[in-house]
């Protein structure tokens, strides 16, 4: 009988690949020969210089079709001299597991890899366990888990519920799953009038005041009080600049920029007109033009709890002992892709020090959630 996978092997091994997006470093082609070895058809679904792997254990057009979806692509280090460690060295020690992407998110990768390898070698489902996995999630997220799921639909390939294994819990192992996500978008305005001299400023029309009149408004304004699944919705005023070094010189524009976190209670598009009418009045009472481009990253969305959240929480219950609650906290992740295609909840590990220097997971902590993510499969297929 084969061995079962080392989850924490698999994940050091990853981790010395340098997948800073959207470079693929070896990530994908080592996942690919495992789970190719283990009995899984893969495909490359490689779109616009990122890469993307797809694998699938079992007939196509099954019935039941279980689902994991998570990245390869890491942040970049920033100054290497900041590290205690080599960044790509995957050092073990204290307990924890170091490098980039230890946390966010090669050992969830390696852990629902591993699990899923062991599961079908071991008992075989009537179904199908498939793995979509891509090198662009840190990036723009343009032709990551979109491509993946274009090339799905495109080849009759489908997942019934998916699980992305992101790091859901804030301080310990278990404490959270993510049902949904909120909305995120970025605002960049842009305030233009007239330059001048500051000794003269009726010479002149200053956009400053309608500046910083619009941002006063837009940060007292409460867009609501939450709702029964989400935090009350945010904004936050990210930038003002005017790019003016002169002291006697009133600027011709200035720009700002809010960054909007909206719950269930908006959309992208509500928000946008929210966001004009705010605009529009500050622009009448001022006389200064004000023009906004905006970029929508991702829409609010919930999966209710149900089936696949209990499902779950079971299997970390049954591993940990504390049922996690149900989360829509945080930023936004491929989650935001896979609720289009099938119901989708999020389970990984302790998120504190992703993106940090000196990244690392507890060793304990990669074993306990291939141990979860098996059980998820075993009960899932039961």
């Amino acid at each position: 009988m084969t061995d079962p996978i080392d989850p924490v092997d698999l994940t050091a091994q990853l981790v010395r690949c340098a997948s800073v997006t959207p470079t693929e470093g070896g990530a994908l082609l080592l996942l690919e020969d495992l789970l190719s070895g283990a009995g899984f058809d893969c495909t490359r679904v490689d779109r616009g210089g990122v890469s993307n792997l797809y694998a699938r254990w079992g007939r196509k057009g099954a019935n039941r079709s279980f689902g994991f979806n998570g990245h390869t692509d890491v942040v970049p280090i920033g100054n290497p001299d900041d590290w205690s460690v080599d960044p790509f060295g995957a050092v073990i020690k204290d307990g924890f597991l170091w490098g980039r992407g230890a946390t966010d998110m090669k050992s969830g990768v390696a852990a629902f890899a591993a699990a899923a390898c062991d599961f079908v070698r071991d008992t075989p489902p009537d179904g199908a366990v498939i793995l979509a996995i891509t090198g662009d999630e840190e990036g723009d997220a343009l032709d990551g888990t979109t491509a993946l799921l274009d090339w799905m639909a495109q080849n009759g390939e489908a997942m019934t519920d998916c699980l992305v294994g992101e790091p859901t819990s804030p301080n310990h192992m278990g404490e959270a799953m993510k049902i949904g996500r909120r909305g995120s978008m970025t605002a960049w305005i842009t305030f233009t009038g007239e330059q001048g001299h500051s000794a003269y400023p009726h010479r002149a029309k200053n956009p400053l005041p309608a500046m910083a009149r619009l941002m006063d408004r837009l940060a007292s304004e409460p867009l609501d009080q939450g709702s029964a699944h989400f935090d009350a919705s945010t904004l936050a005023i990210v930038t003002m600049d005017t790019g003016n070094p002169a002291t006697n010189v009133i600027p011709a524009s200035c720009r700002g920029t809010v960054n909007i976190r909206f719950n269930d209670h908006h959309s992208g598009a509500s928000v946008t007109d929210w966001l004009q009418a705010h605009a529009d009045a500050v622009a009448a009472d001022t006389g200064i033009a004000i023009t906004m481009k905006i970029k929508v990253s991702g829409e609010s969305f919930l999966t209710p709890p149900g089936p696949l959240s209990d499902l779950i929480g079971t299997a970390v219950q049954a591993e940990l002992g504390v049922m996690p609650e149900l989360s829509t906290s945080g930023g936004t992740s491929d989650a935001r892709f896979m609720k289009n295609h099938c119901p989708v909840v999020e389970f990984g590990l302790v998120g504190k020090t992703m993106h940090q220097v000196d990244e690392k997971v507890p060793v304990q902590d990669i074993q306990t959630l291939k141990a979860i993510y098996g059980r998820v499969l075993r009960d899932y297929f039961a």
